[in-house]
């Protein structure tokens, strides 16, 4: 939850509850804050192992850096390589374009700062899915994005 401070430009975050009670689904992936300043956007995010997982996609304007608080994390690449398995104090950057998917492998929460930047001029966030989404991502409701083209495919194949 953000909050205007009464100094100018300044904006503060407040941890939010997680109320699995009224949602089953929320406690597999929630954002218990998020916070935004220009051009940055930093959320921390908690995934169980099960029914947290996502889909192989990219972000054509975002760059991110997750950073694992609690937990581990396994980070993958096309044709699922991983590319990483982190844990607390650990994380990866993910430039423009560059699909992945990540999921937990711990039956306790994983806890991840996600950190993203984009330039001032995109209003939305694009999601390009590389790969159907997930039965746990469908049952979270409409999901935003688009089918990667043949040509972003090929592309994706040569990083």
């Amino acid at each position: 939850m953000e909050q205007p401070n009464k100094i100018a430009g300044i904006t503060v975050a407040l941890q939010q509850p997680i109320d699995v009670s009224s949602d089953p689904t929320r406690g597999k992936w929630s954002s218990p804050f998020r916070l935004r300043a220009g051009n940055l956007s930093v959320g921390l995010m908690r995934v169980n192992k099960h029914g947290g997982e996502n889909n192989l996609h990219a972000h054509p304007d975002v760059e991110s850096v997750w950073i694992v608080v609690k937990g581990r994390a396994r980070f993958y690449g096309m044709n699922d390589i991983l590319v990483a398995e982190l844990g607390p104090g650990e994380g990866v950057a993910i430039p423009k374009g560059v699909p992945y998917w990540f999921d937990n492998n711990e039956e306790e929460p994983l806890e991840i700062y996600h950190i993203t930047s984009r330039d001032s001029s995109v209003k939305d966030v694009h999601r390009v899915n590389f790969a159907p989404y997930t039965e746990s991502q469908k049952s979270r409701g409409p999901r935003p994005g688009r089918e990667a083209t043949e040509a972003e495919k090929e592309a994706a194949a040569k990083l």
